[in-house]
Formats: C-alpha cells, sequence, structure tokens
C-alpha cells in the first residue's frame, strides 16, 4: 500500500512540478528513455530529484528515487497519450487562471524579471508556457483517472483482505465526534431579493451575448471560494449539493448552461463540465443576497425555543433538524454532520469555534444552547448542535471503523487497478530505458 501511495506521489510530481524545479535550465546530455516518440533527458530526471528532495526530505536517503521518477515520467507520458486518444478534455480558463497564479508565485520569487529569466535561462513567456503545459498535463491524468474508477465499489471481503495485508501500516485514528445541527439563517428581504435578481440576469445577459463564463464568473462572482477559479467547483458526489442546486445542474448537457436558479445563498447561473454516475463537475457565478442588515434575533427565539423542547424531551433532535434545518444536507440525515456512510468525523478537522462548542457538551445527547457561526466565507447563520457521540483516539477496529477502512480499501483498490492498467500501456507502446 505505501509503495503505490508513494509511486503515484511522484507520477503527480513528474507532471506538476514546482517552478523553480520544473523549469531550471535543460542540458542536452543524453538520452535516458524513450517513450513512442517522446525522449526523456537525463536533464528531466536531475530537476525532478531535486524537486522530490525538496518536497520529501526522506527522499534524500533514497538511492532509488532516480529510477522511480524516471519510472513515473514513463508512466505520465502514457497516460497522456491515452488521455488525447480517448478525447479527455480539461478547463482551460480554470488551467489559465492557475498558470496565472502560479506565475506570479514564481515571480515574487526574484527581485525582477531580468533576474528571473536569468536564473532560469529562459524568457518569461517560455516560463510561464510550461507551467501551463504541466498544470493542463496534471489536470488530465487526474479526469482520466476519475473516469476509470467511476462506479467502483468494494466488498466486505476485499475490505478485510486489505486490513488483513495492511494493518501495521494503518495510523491511529484521532478521537471523532458525532454532531448534529439545525441551522437558521436570518430571513430575506424583498428588496434584497429583488436586487440580487437584477444582478444576475444582467450577468445572464452578458453570457448569451457570448461572454465566457469563468470570466463572468471571476468580475461578478459572489462566491469567494470559487470566483477566482472561474467559478470552479470541482467535483462533487451526488446529495451534496442545495437540492435546486443539483436538481438543475444535473439536468444539464456537458458544457451546458442553467437557466437562473435560487437557493437559499442567493441567484446561480450553473455551467455543467464533466458528469459521472455518482459526481458531478460544474462550475456557478452566485449573486448572494445582502444582509449586512439581517435580524437575528427571531431566528435566535426560534432555536431557544426548540432547544427548550429537546432539553424536556418532547422531540426528537432528527425530527426537528428535518423538519426546521435551513441545510438540506444534513436536515436529510436527521441534522447529522457528515455522510450517511461517516458520521463520526476527527475533531480536529472541525472549525475551531465548533470544537469550542462541541467541548461544552459532555454527555452524549446534550444541545448547545443558540449560537450565531460566522464562517470564513460565506452566510453567517445561527444554530444549535447536539453531541450524538464522542470516541477517544484508538487503533482502527475493522468493524466499529468500517466505513473508514472501507473508504481506504476503495481509495487502494483505484490506485491498484490505475497502476495495473498503466502497465498494460506499457505494454503497447514502444518503451525503451537506459541506464540512469
Amino acid at each position: 500500500m505505501k509503495k503505490l501511495w508513494i509511486n503515484a506521489a511522484l507520477l503527480l510530481l513528474a507532471g506538476s512540478l514546482s517552478p523553480q524545479a520544473a523549469l531550471v535550465a535543460e542540458v542536452a546530455d543524453r538520452v535516458v528513455a524513450v517513450v513512442g516518440r517522446d525522449m526523456i533527458l537525463q536533464s528531466d530526471i536531475d530537476s525532478r530529484v531535486l524537486m522530490a528532495r525538496m518536497q520529501y526530505p526522506a527522499a534524500a536517503k533514497d538511492a532509488g528515487l532516480s529510477r522511480s521518477i524516471l519510472d513515473g515520467l514513463i508512466d505520465q507520458k502514457l497516460i497522456l497519450a491515452k488521455a488525447k486518444i480517448d478525447s479527455v478534455m480539461v478547463d482551460e480558463p480554470q488551467v489559465e487562471s492557475m498558470t496565472n497564479d502560479r506565475f506570479r508565485q514564481l515571480s515574487a520569487r526574484f527581485a525582477s524579471k531580468e533576474e528571473m529569466q536569468s536564473r532560469l535561462g529562459k524568457p518569461a513567456a517560455a516560463i510561464r508556457e510550461e507551467l501551463r503545459q504541466d498544470l493542463r498535463n496534471q489536470q488530465l491524468i487526474e479526469t482520466l483517472r476519475r473516469k476509470k474508477s467511476a462506479g467502483q465499489v468494494v466488498s466486505y471481503d476485499e475490505v478485510m483482505a486489505f486490513y488483513k495485508a495492511n494493518r501495521q501500516s494503518i495510523p491511529e485514528i484521532s478521537e471523532l465526534v458525532s454532531v448534529s445541527q439545525i441551522i437558521k439563517y436570518p430571513p430575506i428581504s424583498a428588496e434584497s431579493r429583488a436586487h440580487a435578481l437584477s444582478l444576475i440576469k444582467q450577468v445572464q445577459k452578458e453570457l448569451r451575448a457570448g461572454a465566457d463564463f469563468a470570466e463572468l464568473a471571476r468580475k461578478y462572482s459572489q462566491d469567494p471560494g470559487s470566483a477566482k477559479t472561474g467559478g470552479d467547483l470541482g467535483y462533487i458526489q451526488k446529495g451534496q449539493l442545495v437540492p435546486s442546486f443539483e436538481d438543475a445542474a444535473y439536468a444539464l448537457k456537458e458544457g451546458g448552461v442553467s437557466d437562473v436558479v435560487e437557493t437559499r445563498f442567493g441567484f446561480h447561473l450553473i455551467q455543467l463540465l464533466n458528469k459521472e454516475p455518482s459526481e458531478i463537475h460544474v462550475r456557478h457565478i452566485l449573486v448572494g443576497f445582502e444582509n449586512s442588515k439581517a435580524d437575528y434575533s427571531g431566528i435566535t427565539q426560534q432555536l431557544k425555543a426548540l432547544r427548550s423542547d429537546l432539553v424536556s424531551g418532547k422531540v426528537t433532535f432528527a425530527d426537528m433538524a428535518k423538519q426546521y434545518s435551513d441545510d438540506p444536507v444534513s436536515a436529510k440525515l436527521g441534522g447529522g454532520i457528515g455522510t450517511s456512510k461517516q458520521q463520526h468525523l476527527p475533531l480536529s478537522t472541525l472549525r475551531p469555534q465548533l470544537q469550542q462548542i462541541i467541548a461544552t457538551l459532555k454527555t452524549p445527547g446534550a444541545v448547545s444552547e443558540p449560537v450565531k457561526i460566522d464562517p470564513p466565507q460565506g452566510e453567517s447563520f445561527c444554530a444549535i448542535f447536539q453531541l450524538n457521540d464522542r470516541v477517544a483516539a484508538h487503533s482502527l477496529d475493522p468493524e466499529k471503523d468500517y466505513a473508514l477502512l472501507e473508504e481506504q480499501a476503495l481509495d487502494y483498490k483505484n490506485r491498484k487497478n490505475f497502476a495495473e492498467w498503466v502497465e498494460k500501456l506499457r505494454k503497447e507502446v514502444y518503451v525503451r530505458i537506459s541506464d540512469i
């Protein structure tokens, strides 16, 4: 298992180098491998060895590092060739945005443009283009990897076999908690709704006139988490989106754009980039509702009343969450934070404010007082939380922690199958390797 993960990291490294290592001036020394009609030079290996040692200090002691990186480069070239044959597409605007960000980061390391060009031995335009190609290749490989693993499942026997083979290398599980929530957003005024609708209609008008979706997202979207990447939300599992948003997205054909869609957060325009059986890749433009003058007193009183009924035992938290919570994803789970398969989450992964609230809940079933939550991104809301269970740090138990173990086994299976598929590609394409 460890070897597969290391190989995966090296493969990613081969296609997504940091600027300093990827752009070391080429040295026309000798050819160390030929893949089809493509050559791999010793200088290609040397620059990537440097990068590996920068990112992974332990790699400095690995005598076989150069060969591992060469194998990764060979695999990358084989995969990219297959991706092109299968017409795998990438989000070019996102690649462009990522290239701009990476180029700015690289430029900031030098006192001037001239120093950068001198140190790296290439003009700025060539440096930027190499960055773009690296990032584009990385996206192609990841998209193909997703396609190959779509719909993959593992049986109970496979999970247990994975556990028996890897139990010594599986790390200890940190403290886990199971928490449920009921959240309420302040009411939206008619004025705020009308203003947001007017703005999204203007964006829609520009889009229909031929404007680029990603550029409009960067210019207008009020979703701080995705606007800078052209509205890209990445791949999202089915059932993890607000129903009205998800229904509109799944109804689209690849490349299609929705009409205006309303959610609790505002008005959206949605573009479907890719659709798999259990997940979709979308981007969106959000015009949010103005809530700077929102009144939280009403929802605070409502939550206090709910908490009183919960503490007295008149109602259950799950029933109240399904009926009253403004978060449709957790409401379906009776307020549970997590997924239907994995409701126990590492305490350390929760936001600090929520960790503090959970610390005040000493026993399972305890319910917090209403509290206002101000997330780093998005609209503020009020909420009450219930501690369902707390599990101390422990070694993985294959029965009690089956959901987590199943997730690890599935990831291992997907990586193993992908590695075997790449090995088959090696037999279909001419590959010649010299000593390095």
